[in-house]
């Protein structure tokens, strides 16, 4: 009985030992400069095959292209170890199925990439770093191009872009505000982006300079986000966690520094985010801090599969643009519901405290229909904010008004005064503006 059991210890431990792969020994290299896509996409692939395991990367500087996720698969990064991504355009091809701003198409693959794959795991002291430098430059350059020439110089990227997509496809499924965009724009791929996945668990890890979204998953399912920071400053749309169209969402303890918004709740662009009708709901964002960012925690401007059933509490907002944002436009659709925000302090707030704003962009005036987005629901509770520039900042559409809306114990040292525009039923409950009480009229 002892031997049975001491020869079913030895082959449990070496299942255990061979699930665990210690990346230098399995031929890595450090130093920053050999590529390892190869390396670390075949253990994953070997990993897989067996049920799963884990890749440890020591202390070192790791060079990569795409990493290509599975099932129960885990990065682990010790302290001093950082996995430097190439930002060599051609190393992110060939193009795979991704969501750029809430559209489904073909583009670069993004840095870190799953689709179908359950129990994934990036865990540890070290770092993620997207080197995107030269996509930045890139899409300035696009961009320059654009505002000067009203065109932009058609590289092999885009006409590689347009080969795998249906053009004419995307351009009925999108806003006529934006599907003139599709063809001119320069699709960088997101840091972090699955589709499709349950199980997902992200912490400890500093995610720097994101070519595009830092962390992005799609159509997934219980999902963790702890104690991560993210430091994407000075940069174009790198906005820091955005979960699109998901559902179980726990995000707590983060850090946040980036060039866009730091925290976004999303469902899918205009006419094929309702088409899929993938709603972001069931999501607990706590015990952040927000140091520099477009927003704080923002709901939209992607958000026409609708978002509902969202608790944001306990976080700090110190240098962003705006605090608790909001955001749509018509042709969007979608409902946003059932939101609840408490015990937030805000600082030095570049624009609005509070905003709500379904005028985003300049779309016209239309009938009510499935293209028009409805918020409603919401309430705002406990929130200190100094040295704001507006306190509140309401602008619903004249034919879906904002409702039911409460504001409740806000404290705001302001430099100009609120703004309501087209609003139903929005309460305001002790809230005071540099120490007067605010009253609707």
């Amino acid at each position: 009985m002892t031997r049975f059991l001491m020869l079913s210890f030895l082959v449990f431990s070496a299942s255990v030992h061979a699930s665990f792969v210690d990346m230098q020994k399995a031929g890595a290299l450090t130093g920053g400069k050999f590529l390892n896509t190869s390396v670390i996409n075949s253990t994953i692939d070997n990993l897989s095959r067996k049920g799963g395991g884990t890749l440890y990367f020591p202390a070192g500087t790791y060079l990569t292209g795409p990493i290509r996720l599975k099932s129960n698969i885990t990065l682990d990064l010790a302290a001093g170890a950082t996995l430097r991504f190439s930002d060599k355009f051609e190393h992110y091809l060939p193009f795979v199925e991704m969501r750029y701003e809430g559209v489904m198409m073909k583009s670069f693959s993004p840095l870190l990439y799953a689709v179908d794959a359950e129990n994934i795991t990036i865990k540890g002291q070290g770092t993620l770093d997207g080197q995107g430098q030269k996509w930045w430059d890139e899409f300035f350059r696009v961009l320059v191009d654009l505002q000067k020439n009203g065109m932009r110089e058609v590289n092999i990227y885009q006409q590689q872009w347009e080969k795998a997509n249906d053009v004419k496809a995307l351009y009925a499924a999108t806003n006529e505000d934006y599907a003139p965009t599709l063809q001119r724009r320069f699709f960088r791929p997101p840091f972090f982006q699955t589709l499709r996945c349950k199980g997902i668990t992200i912490e400890g890890v500093r995610f720097i300079n994101s070519p595009f979204w830092t962390v992005n998953p799609n159509f997934c399912e219980n999902i963790t986000i702890h104690g991560i920071t993210i430091n994407n400053p000075d940069s174009p749309n790198t906005d820091g966690i955005n979960p699109e169209s998901c559902k179980n969402v726990r995000i707590s303890d983060c850090h946040i520094t980036v060039g866009d918004d730091c925290i976004t709740i999303k469902s899918g662009r205009d006419a094929q985010g309702r088409s899929f009708g993938a709603p972001c709901e069931n999501i607990s964002i706590t015990n952040c801090t927000m140091l520099a960012g477009h927003g704080g925690v923002v709901i939209g401007s992607e958000m026409s599969g609708g978002v509902r059933n969202i608790t944001i509490s306990n976080c700090i907002f110190d240098g962003t643009d705006r605090g608790i944002r909001f955001k749509s436009t018509r042709g969007r659709g979608g409902v946003v519901e059932n939101i609840s925000i408490s015990n937030i302090v805000m600082r030095d707030i570049q624009r609005e405290a509070i905003i709500f704003d379904l005028k985003y962009s300049k779309m016209p005036e239309e009938p009510v229909s499935d293209r028009t987005p409805v918020f409603r629901n919401i309430h705002i509770s406990n929130v200190i904010a100094t040295d704001v520039n507006i306190p509140v900042y309401i602008r619903g559409l004249e034919e879906a008004p904002i409702s039911d809306i409460s504001l409740t114990n806000v404290h705001v040292q302001s430099r100009q005064q609120p703004t309501f525009l087209n609003y139903e039923r929005v309460k305001l409950n002790e809230v005071y503006l540099n120490g007067a009480k605010l009253e609707l009229k």
